[in-house]
């Protein structure tokens, strides 16, 4: 067994395992921690454990950050943007095909991640060198996918609320269009994707409470018996958990509580 705490790293969110170190921490807090690509910021997610499967070579917490750190992170956002447009000016000189998400530094500085997308493979290695002797670093160039992007950058939804993949989604699922046929819902594309471009994640927050709920229902066509005599189910409600018959040349609608398949 290991003892560990979760924690978040990066733009592009990427769960790490940490070493308390006797550390007292705790969820939300922001530590200092040292990586393989030098010293980075982590936010806890997950109070500290035993896991079973874990390897011991952890990351080590160096201290919680305190008002010093903080002022530094302050410094690296403003360089995060003097850089950003720093490298969308050399993109266009080398006339990349490839859209610039945003950048950043690790906490010492010596490394910069470089976010971008792109439909086909991109050669930048002259834009490498070209940034190499401009920044001073070293540089790490990470393709990302456009709901990847979306999660990076934030906004807010159709619902007026900010992006789930911004501010609580942790993995995508797959969505596809059948979980809208569930639902009733028009088979719009351009009215249930997000600005990602790609099918709206919340369509699959509700799929198996439809799922359950349509297990109760008759099908389309089927005979049942109602108070009101046998007919044929034209029509069902989900939600309202309702089926609407046919029973001679009348459509009547009842609760599913009161109808029997014949």
């Amino acid at each position: 067994m290991t003892i560990a705490a979760r924690a978040i790293i990066r733009r592009l969110p990427e769960i790490v395992y940490l070493d308390p170190g006797g550390l007292n921490i705790s969820v939300g807090q922001m530590v200092l921690i040292e990586t393989e690509h030098g010293q980075e910021i982590a936010r806890i997610c997950e109070p500290e454990r035993d896991y079973p499967d874990l390897p011991n070579n952890l990351y080590k917490i160096l201290r919680p950050i305190g008002e010093t750190d903080k002022i530094r992170l302050q410094e690296l956002e403003e360089k995060n943007k003097k850089s950003l447009a720093i490298i969308l000016e050399k993109i266009k000189d080398h006339e990349l095909d490839m859209k610039l998400t945003c950048v950043q530094y690790t906490f010492d500085g010596n490394k910069i991640f470089i976010y971008y997308t792109a439909e086909n493979r991109i050669d930048f290695r002259e834009l490498i060198k070209d940034l190499g002797h401009i920044l001073k670093c070293r540089i790490q160039m990470v393709q990302i996918g456009v709901r990847d992007e979306t999660r990076m950058l934030g906004g807010l939804g159709l619902c007026g609320q900010i992006f789930c993949c911004h501010s609580f989604l942790k993995k995508f699922e797959s969505v596809s269009l059948d979980l809208a046929k569930e639902q009733d819902l028009q088979l719009n594309t351009a009215k249930l994707s997000g600005p990602c471009g790609r099918l709206l994640c919340c369509l699959g927050y509700e799929a198996q409470t439809y799922q359950e709920l349509r297990r109760q229902l008759p099908a389309i066509g089927q005979k049942v018996q109602t108070p009101a005599g046998c007919g044929i189910v034209k029509a069902s409600n989900c939600l309202r958990q309702q089926v609407t018959v046919t029973i001679g040349e009348e459509d009547k609608t009842f609760p599913v509580s009161e109808i029997s398949i014949l």
